[in-house]
């Protein structure tokens, strides 16, 4: 029954769509989720459905990159052009056949963290049940002889509660084998990132990606100001059981909590990136790390989806008050 105080159920909880004019993102669509309890998420169908502003409270939680919104139109698949185009947002999904650095795998070029992101989503709707915001999408990886993955998106976000929740399940409907990456690039930002940012990650082991990233493995969870200059540093966490991944600032009394199956995705991405305007920090899980398919292929870690097979992969997020 509709609440007898309103006029429109959306005055407590609305899906809006709009469409950006002008600039790069010229066109696009963007569906705008607004709950009751303070949590606005806008989700940019041409861009794989990923999450590109989210708001709680007034408070901004992403990182948006200086590129802002860019259209699959001008994406450059070229060794690192897909930085041209990485709006970054609070959610990039990269994938779903490369992940991680540009390379040459099995007589394939593949690009950096794939094309997932760059391509538009079909069949987008959204439903409601009594306590949640569900916005679906179908996103198809496929080329003419080659590979034919299709993720199934579901995008649930609590009415009351300020929680988040992607589903994303990938079948493989080609009729050979198909390399299967998947990178959940979670990127936060100011104001929820500063220097007085609290980051805890649940690991049992933490391993720097390179020299560089050795050098502050002592102080992988303590955040900079912005810093001239300052190379990215990469830490690779291992988890036992449930993922779990949290930010606080003490300064806005806000944070987030980001949970995930570490069997299903059992990689996971610190990107701690404390420049100038480049000022963001990764928070990525995924079934692969960030180095390119043909390492991981080497290290006999790179997972397959067979014909007609699927796979399900979940991250659930919650916003909080401190």
């Amino acid at each position: 029954m509709l609440n007898p105080y309103i006029g429109h159920e959306s005055q407590l909880c609305s899906v809006e769509e709009v469409r950006l004019q002008g600039g790069r993102g010229d066109g696009m669509r963007l569906l705008q989720v607004r709950n009751a309890a303070g949590l606005e998420v806008s989700i940019s169908a041409d861009r794989a459905a990923d999450i590109s502003r989210v708001i709680f409270k007034g408070d901004n939680m992403g990182y948006f990159s200086p590129c802002g919104y860019v259209a699959p139109t001008y994406y450059d698949k070229d060794g690192i052009g897909f930085l041209k185009s990485f709006t970054a947002g609070f959610l990039t999904t990269c994938g779903l056949t490369a992940v991680g650095s540009p390379c040459e795998d099995s007589g394939e070029v593949l690009p950096l963290h794939g094309t997932i992101a760059n391509t538009p989503a079909e069949q987008v709707r959204w439903e409601e049940t009594e306590d949640e915001i569900i916005v679906k999408a179908k996103v198809r990886d496929c080329r003419i002889f080659s590979h034919k993955l299709v993720m199934d998106r579901e995008i649930a976000i609590g009415k009351n509660a300020n929680t988040l929740r992607v589903k994303d399940v990938i079948t493989n409907e080609g009729d050979t084998e198909s390399p299967l990456m998947l990178l959940y690039h979670m990127n936060m930002g100011y104001p929820l990132l500063s220097e007085e940012s609290v980051v805890e990650i649940d690991s049992v082991k933490v391993v720097p990606r390179n020299e560089h990233a050795a050098e502050d493995l002592d102080t992988w969870s303590k955040m900079l100001p912005p810093t001239p200059g300052f190379e990215e540093q990469c830490y690779y966490h291992s988890f036992e059981g449930t993922g779990r991944a949290a930010i606080r600032n003490p300064r806005i009394g806000k944070g987030l909590e980001i949970r995930f199956d570490a069997s299903t995705l059992d990689h996971f991405c610190e990107w701690k990136m404390m420049g100038v305007h480049d000022y963001v920090l990764g928070l990525e899980p995924g079934n692969c790390s960030a180095d390119g398919r043909d390492v991981m292929r080497s290290r006999g870690e790179l997972k397959f989806l067979k014909p007609g097979e699927s796979k399900a992969y979940q991250v659930e997020v919650v916003f909080k008050e401190w």
